[in-house]
């Protein structure tokens, strides 16, 4: 199968007890006799799940079942896809682009762990399109570029086994994310890098998988155990307006088709709003009402400590 050439089998492991695993008819089984557990192959993708301490289980990968994405109507994809945005990113492809140049300072073929990698988020095209790198695509969810299925809470990968990791849109979805940033700085190499970015003024998105959202100062926190090269703002206080407007046109309908229409009349009524966030990104207040925010960061062996979040970190306010 194809899958034995994609992933780099050397550093993944149990996610249950980080022990190496042994392949047997399309079943991959924990190595340590005290745990030998058992981890299906469903469509050439491992399930490298922890059941004992996740949300999600292995029938919930069985074929066509839908976790985290759900399938659209064509005419929906249409719209979305030709239609006017609400949405745009003012800061992912130039922090690719910076990752990149970072990345392959460390090496010339930088290993890089992207979680969350169902879609090709923006801007991550940079790194994707880059034959320099060794890109490991995961996800909770099945896609066309997921490699292998696992839970951010329990990482099957040895400990310090990459340069990079990005986790774009991912930490608002996860039930811990203090955790999962632990298990980011577990597998991360010394003084390796991470990119995140995760929202603030942003309605839910994610239906029954949509759990938090951070401050700028907040963001920071989360990453206290990495130094920071650069943060910021992703979308802006306009981005955050025209997406409450979806949100209030919606509120007023049930159905998917009512949804659909409203959005389409949100689009047309609200997509130029994000373009007034390049007029704000460089104001203290904005970041009060971003839309959301990045970092990204390099692992430090000192933690950022809470004073320093609250009294030296950000706008200043």
């Amino acid at each position: 199968m194809n899958y034995k050439h994609e992933i780099p089998w050397e550093i993944v492991c149990c996610p249950k007890c980080l022990s190496s695993l042994e392949l047997k008819f399309d079943i991959l089984t924990c190595a340590n006799k005290s745990c030998l557990k058992k981890y299906p192959i469903i469509n050439g993708i491992p399930i490298l799940i922890n059941e004992d301490s996740s949300i999600f289980s292995f029938d919930d990968f069985k074929p066509n079942k839908v976790t985290f994405f759900k399938k659209r109507s064509k005419f929906t994809e249409w719209i979305i896809k030709n239609g006017p945005s609400i949405s745009h990113n003012l800061s992912a492809k130039r922090n690719y682009r910076t990752l990149s140049k970072l990345a392959l300072e460390r090496s010339n073929s930088p290993r890089v762990l992207v979680i969350g990698g169902g879609v090709v988020g923006e801007g991550l095209d940079v790194l994707v399109n880059n034959s320099g790198m060794q890109i490991v695509e995961t996800d909770v969810s099945f896609g066309s570029r997921v490699k292998l299925i696992c839970d951010a809470h329990d990482l099957p990968f040895a400990d310090e086994s990459f340069d990079v990791v990005i986790v774009q849109a991912v930490m608002e979805h996860v039930i811990d994310p203090f955790s999962c940033v632990e298990e980011v700085y577990r597998v991360v190499a010394p003084e390796g890098l991470v990119y995140a970015e995760t929202p603030f003024m942003q309605q839910v998105h994610g239906g029954r998988y949509d759990f938090h959202r951070f401050t700028h100062r907040g963001h920071r926190r989360l990453f206290r155990k990495f130094s920071e090269i650069e943060s910021g703002m992703t979308g802006g206080s306009g981005m955050a307006l025209a997406w409450s407007w979806q949100y209030f046109l919606w509120s007023f309908v049930r159905t998917e088709r009512s949804r659909l229409i409203l959005s389409i009349l949100g689009r047309l009524t609200a997509f130029h709003l994000k373009y007034f966030d390049y007029l704000s990104t460089k104001s203290s207040s904005a970041y009060e009402a971003a839309s959301g925010f990045y970092f990204l960061g390099r692992k430090a062996k000192v933690l950022f400590s809470d004073k320093a979040v609250v009294f030296f970190y950000g706008s200043g306010n």
